[in-house]
């Protein structure tokens, strides 16, 4: 993961920034150092999130954030030649595919793709039948990596999690199913992961929170992926920059 710090647009974004004629110079350059070590460690693909632009937006960001985004993925598409990933919270799927289409990324990460779920910005449903649609005009490539029972959020529409991975993966085109613990950093449970895999019909399962090096191998084992971000941060303080120690550890640990 590389998490944004707050983009213009958000209520953390510097006032002080607005009056550099390149506002966004420092915020590319720290993206760009940290997709350049993950990729060099060996990681098989970056997603660019703007987490620090929380309090977010239940759906429809900013066009300025959009903008920002572009611009930072863009450069970040440049530095490297693994996929890039995207994702717009909370759960701006729209834009982060727009974002997709005008970088080259290879796919966005969509928290509420199907269903409906209470989460702290409020009630959030997904738009799986506009989002396939737009798609297939302009963005055909992108793929979607969908959350089931995404984090910071209560299922309101399918408690059960097979059912919900079901329908996500056949009645809302989903191309890769994420399956996340809580919260951010909070461990995903994975004998439920194993217990309804076959839920997802063959599409590939990502682990979406709580992976560190000490249950990557055993993550793996059951997923075809997981996401890190938290787990590889000075700290483990997800708002913290990388650590290059903790990067190589994870690599190491993963057996890569």
């Amino acid at each position: 993961m590389v998490h944004l710090p707050p983009l213009p647009g958000s209520a953390g974004f510097r006032s002080d920034s607005r009056h550099l004629a390149r506002p966004l110079d420092a915020i590319t350059g720290q993206a760009v150092a940290e997709a350049t070590l993950l990729a060099r460690a060996g990681f098989d693909a970056v997603i660019v999130e703007n987490f620090g632009d929380a309090p977010f937006a239940a759906t429809g960001v900013p066009p300025e954030t959009l903008a920002a985004m572009s611009i930072v993925i863009d450069h970040v598409a440049r530095a490297v030649k693994i996929p890039i990933g995207v994702n717009v919270l909370r759960n701006d799927a729209l834009g982060a595919l727009a974002v997709a289409a005008v970088t080259g990324a290879a796919f966005i990460r969509v928290n509420v793709l199907s269903g409906a779920y209470a989460t702290d910005q409020g009630i959030i449903t997904g738009n799986a039948n506009e989002l396939l649609a737009r798609r297939a005009a302009v963005a055909p490539h992108v793929a979607i990596a969908a959350d089931v029972h995404v984090k910071h959020a209560t299922p309101i529409s399918q408690p059960d999690l097979a059912l919900a991975i079901e329908e996500t993966a056949q009645r809302a085109g989903a191309d890769a199913i994420i399956l996340s613990g809580t919260g951010t950093g909070k461990p995903t449970d994975l004998a439920k992961l194993g217990a309804v895999r076959s839920a997802a019909h063959g599409l590939p399962i990502w682990i979406g929170s709580g992976v560190t090096a000490a249950t990557v191998r055993e993550s793996l084992r059951v997923a075809d992926a997981v996401i890190v971000g938290t787990a590889l941060k000075k700290g483990s303080r997800t708002t913290a920059p990388l650590d290059r120690a903790r990067v190589a550890a994870f690599i190491k640990a993963a057996g890569r």
